[in-house]
């Protein structure tokens, strides 16, 4: 699945205004329909918006995670997706997730294979969620804006982990759905 854009830009999602970060607004087929900034979308809008996911697995079954930075609104400190960020308006998933993972980890060359697709839903936003993996012995430098730090997990540690307040929560029910597909992919 990608993201599917009108012809002319999309109107501004109803009740948001232009702000610095747009993104867009879709319908769970991945069809643009509006756009809105970022703190709209995480403000109990609940409206649908596009993010993306990197799952890195080496050739041991270790999963790299990144804990993320303590001036994060939503869960600073805890460990997540090694690479995961918003969609910005006008970009397609695979350019938003070779942006992020640039800037998250300084990590460009990869090929990325798509997992899955899922809509994931808190008690302030609803994310349309793309999940992709890389495979490989890779070089990965956490700049330390984006990230507090990053490690490679055993499986088993991080399913120790489970409900113990260290992985975010998104995390734990995404990684319960993809770690099959993830260990198929070695």
């Amino acid at each position: 699945m990608d993201l599917v854009y009108p012809v002319s830009i999309a109107p501004l999602a109803r009740g948001s205004k232009p702000g610095p970060e747009m993104i867009p607004i879709v319908e769970p087929t991945g069809k643009v329909v509006a756009r809105a900034p970022r703190e709209w979308c995480h403000n109990g809008s609940k409206a649908l918006h596009p993010v993306v996911h990197l799952h890195i697995i080496d050739r041991y079954s270790r999963i790299y995670l990144q804990k993320r930075a303590a001036t994060k609104s939503l869960l600073p400190l805890y460990w997540d997706t090694a690479v995961g960020g918003h969609v910005a308006y006008g970009e397609y998933l695979r350019e938003a997730l070779f942006r992020e993972a640039a800037e998250e980890l300084r990590f460009h060359d990869f090929n990325p294979i798509p997992l899955q697709s899922y809509i994931y839903e808190s008690g302030t936003e609803a994310e349309l969620v793309s999940c992709f993996a890389a495979v490989g012995a890779f070089r990965l430098r956490p700049d330390h804006d984006e990230v507090a730090e990053g490690r490679w997990w055993e499986i088993p540690e991080i399913e120790a982990a489970y409900g113990k307040n260290i992985l975010t929560p998104n995390f734990e029910q995404e990684f319960t759905q993809v770690k099959q597909s993830l260990l198929a992919l070695l």
